[in-house]
């Protein structure tokens, strides 16, 4: 799933002139063929759970293209898991002592139905600059070329300090098995750079790049479910005690009592670098809550924005309810979905007990029905990290902001974040807000990130195998 986070508004003139001036990332014309061709190859196969699922076929075409490039075949592995797979390559430190960085990915992607498309989202198409298809977004482009960018490295004649691994996920955008198989084997790991996460955004009017951010922390994914059972009876003899009317009185009550904003190091670093590029009511809160996490007029703007409210804490919704058994009789059972997005560093158990505080009513019974998702907190703000992100980004785009994020999605990350290994989505593409369409139709991706990109996974690799 793609975390990258695209704000809305204009930078200063001076600093998208300085991003158009900006020289030109070196070339590099076989790892660049390579990345588009693997990409549009790997677009091509349907790789979408349940009949049919080509899942295993992009992992294989991923594993010839390492071993052609260099990797040892033993150092290669596609595992099958149920209708899916996984793939781990391994190159090889010339310090075992180290633990390895791991390059994370996904092959799998979401759906899509080509009636409902302009173009059939699993026959790759480049056009007007665009490599439209099914995965051009999330995540196949970018695999593709994390893929070429180690290859060329071995061309190269790269020989790295640090065992590089490069991993790819077969089920991440669905049940996340494979993911959690892959942190298990890989959570001696040093660090993590997930190229499905983080990002740049580009300017709307002149296509320059605004600014950059690499995501360090991403919300606890939970569903709980509220329960209210009742004997019943007939509908012609109502009584006070009604299984809907008790369940609908408690979802009111939680709605009236959001939970207490908070900030982390990393979004408050985020608030303080992106309040910049929103419009001024909006950037106005987001420095005024990232001075002061309890000033009620920033909450307040934040709060009424779906691009924000779920920056500043934990944020819980109805998104199920189902009640009652026949429509002349009094409701013996009323049920209801709440889905949270929890803010990193509390575990569910506690928010459950929060919810169930806030219902304020022992007739309802509160059940965690989570299902492929465990509580995470965020990565540290490692200073190796960073100094090489900015240090890559800068070949590229000179002068443009490097800032962290947090993400409201799920990712890989959860999973080695989980074993408590640093990990980091910094996936080097660059969008426009009205080109993300990820996850639905005609996705694309403009093809000029290919080059700019390898000479960032160059720089980045390199710096963190050392």
């Amino acid at each position: 799933m793609r975390t990258s986070i695209l704000l809305a508004g204009v930078a200063a003139l001076t600093m998208a002139t300085s991003a158009q001036a900006a020289p030109k990332p070196a070339a590099h014309p076989q790892a660049e063929a390579q990345a588009l061709e693997l990409a549009k190859q790997a677009i091509a196969l349907r790789s979408v759970a349940g009949p049919g699922n080509q899942t295993p076929e992009v992992a294989a075409l991923f594993a010839k293209a390492l071993v052609a490039g260099g990797f040892a075949a033993e150092d290669v592995t596609v595992a099958p898991v149920d209708d899916t797979a996984y793939l781990i390559a391994r190159w090889p430190g010339s310090d075992p002592k180290l633990k390895p960085l791991v390059i994370s990915g996904h092959i799998d992607v979401v759906e899509a139905k080509a009636a409902d498309w302009t173009r059939d989202p699993f026959t790759p198409v480049v056009e007007n600059g665009y490599l439209y298809g099914r995965g051009a977004t999330d995540m196949k482009l970018d695999g593709a070329i994390a893929v070429a960018s180690l290859i060329e490295l071995k061309r190269q004649g790269y020989k790295p300090r640090r065992t590089i691994i490069i991993e790819f996920s077969g089920d991440e955008e669905t049940t996340m098995k494979t993911s959690a198989i892959i942190a298990e084997k890989l959570k001696d790991a040093e660090l993590v750079l997930n190229v499905d996460g983080g990002g740049g955004s580009l300017d709307e009017k002149t296509g320059a790049p605004l600014y950059f951010t690499w995501q360090g922390a991403e919300k606890t994914y939970a569903d709980f479910k509220l329960t209210v059972t009742n004997p019943g009876g007939h509908s012609s003899a109502p009584r006070a005690d009604n299984a809907i009317d008790r369940l609908s009185a408690a979802l009111l009550r939680i709605q009236a009592k959001p939970f207490t904003p908070e900030l982390s190091p990393l979004t408050r670093a985020y608030f303080e670098a992106a309040a910049k590029y929103e419009q001024p009511e909006t950037g106005a809160a987001m420095k005024a809550f990232a001075a002061d996490p309890s000033d009620q007029a920033a909450i307040a703007t934040l709060r009424a924005d779906p691009a924000t409210v779920g920056k500043i804490g934990t944020t819980c919704v109805v998104t199920m309810i189902n009640g009652g058994h026949a429509l002349n009789a009094l409701p013996q059972r009323a049920e209801a979905n709440i889905n949270c997005r929890i803010f990193p560093g509390h575990k569910p158990a506690d928010i459950m007990a929060e919810l169930s505080a806030a219902a304020a009513d022992p007739a309802v019974a509160f059940t965690d029905v989570t299902e492929g998702s465990v509580p995470n907190d965020a990565s540290p703000m490692r200073a190796d990290f960073e100094a090489a992100v900015k240090k890559a980004l800068g070949k590229v785009y000179p002068g443009v902001p490097v800032f962290p994020s947090m993400a409201s999605g799920a990712s890989d990350n959860m999973w080695f974040r989980y074993h408590d290994v640093p990990a980091y989505g910094a996936s080097p593409t660059f969008l426009k807000g009205s080109d993300d369409f990820s996850h639905g139709l005609n996705e694309r991706t403009p093809i000029a990130n290919i080059q700019p990109a390898i000479t960032y996974y160059l720089s980045v690799v390199g710096d963190l195998s050392k």
